[in-house]
């Protein structure tokens, strides 16, 4: 294991020690919040620490057989010696690289819940036809991961598709598992609107969304211009008798965001708030994503949404993501929320992309 890797992870064990003493201290005790804090950070170290003690151990009892093979006369020493450091060095390896994924700094937002948007891109009404298909796919995989889902905002087409549809999804680490699902989805298909039986390609946007609590982004309301209106429906009846509808305009970026799902005007402009502070947290993100990875692009952890990164081809039962050369022949199961074969390798992808920059830090002798 490289120097500067074994003085960061010795650096580590000694933060918990010193507040697994804190934790022990009267004042502390008394003070509940600071406590609490303590031992959340205590306890976001244990994994590593402990993973740490039992290399360190191993690289002990390795020196200490190596010293029986070295210095004893005894055969069956020996060879119980060399049996038992072939062990010790595979477990020393296996310990080396978990502590190595161990130490990848973690996404603050992947414990997030998420906001996200569809929307119906080239392709006319079969593309408003896919959107609603996607939608359902990922309220499939939401039902299996047990996730709530509310829809934020919808405009359906005439033929039951969507024009645009907002969601939020709520659950344990949401956004770890669909960040990857940013980007355009394109679609290979006989449409149901087609009578020659000509097979069409059309295309939907996905953006997948960090939801941000109002402590992570801080909206100046002088920085809204916000107007209410009569919400409508498909073909512009009035589907509601009163302004209840809302915009919100935001100036500094010119983000603008509509909500009229709602018959109450308060709900609505919360919705369009919470989608607002996602959309902010999102570019904040992005900008970040883009300084870190200036000086190489990322394969699938940029969350560029401007390039076509999966395409699902209906004749052949075929899905292809595009980021990783995948590709299943199984897209009616996929179609039915069954994400895992696709979500799984997009985040080990990720993971390995983190893993190698962490390494190049290491041996920079950056930090982390």
């Amino acid at each position: 294991m490289q120097e500067e890797l074994l003085e960061k992870l010795t650096a580590i064990c000694e933060s918990f020690d010193s507040l697994t003493r804190q934790m022990g201290e009267p004042e502390l005790l008394t003070d509940h919040e600071a406590f609490r804090k303590v031992a959340q950070e205590r306890a976001e170290l244990e994994e590593v620490v402990q993973a740490f003690r039992r290399y360190e151990k191993t690289r002990r009892e390795i020196d200490d057989s190596r010293d029986i093979l070295r210095e004893s006369s005894d055969t069956e020493m020996k060879e119980l010696a060399k049996e038992e450091i072939a062990g010790l060095e595979t477990e020393r390896t296996e310990l080396e690289q978990r502590l190595r994924r161990l130490m990848i700094p973690k996404d603050p937002n992947n414990e997030k819940n998420v906001i996200l948007e569809i929307r119906a891109g080239t392709g006319g009404e079969e593309a408003g036809l896919f959107a609603a298909d996607l939608f359902r796919m990922y309220l499939r995989f939401a039902e299996r991961k047990s996730w709530k889902v509310e829809i934020l905002e919808a405009s359906p087409t005439e033929l039951g598709g969507y024009k645009e549809v907002i969601a939020e999804i709520r659950g344990d680490r949401v956004y770890s598992f669909l960040r990857h699902e940013s980007g355009i989805h394109r679609v290979q298909r006989i449409p149901e609107t087609e009578s020659g039986g000509r097979i069409h390609t059309s295309a939907v946007t996905v953006a997948v969304l960090p939801e941000a609590e109002e402590v992570d982004i801080a909206i100046d309301p002088a920085d809204l211009r916000i107007d209410v209106y009569r919400s409508s429906g498909p073909g512009g009846q009035s589907v509601n008798t009163t302004d209840s509808a809302v915009r919100i305009n935001h100036i500094p970026t010119g983000l603008v965001v509509t909500c009229q799902d709602e018959k109450s005007q308060h709900k609505n402009k919360s919705k369009a708030l919470r989608v607002l502070r996602a959309r902010l947290l999102d570019a904040a993100v992005s900008e970040a994503e883009a300084k870190r990875s200036e000086a190489r692009r990322s394969q699938v952890g940029s969350g560029d949404r401007s390039g076509r990164i999966r395409t699902y081809n209906y004749p052949q039962n075929r899905i292809s993501d595009h980021r990783i050369n995948l590709a299943l022949h199984r897209l009616d199961a996929v179609m039915e929320g069954d994400l895992e074969d696709l979500v799984t390798p997009l985040m080990a992808a990720r993971e390995e992309e983190m893993l190698a920059e962490f390494e190049r830090s290491v041996t920079a002798g950056s930090p982390s």
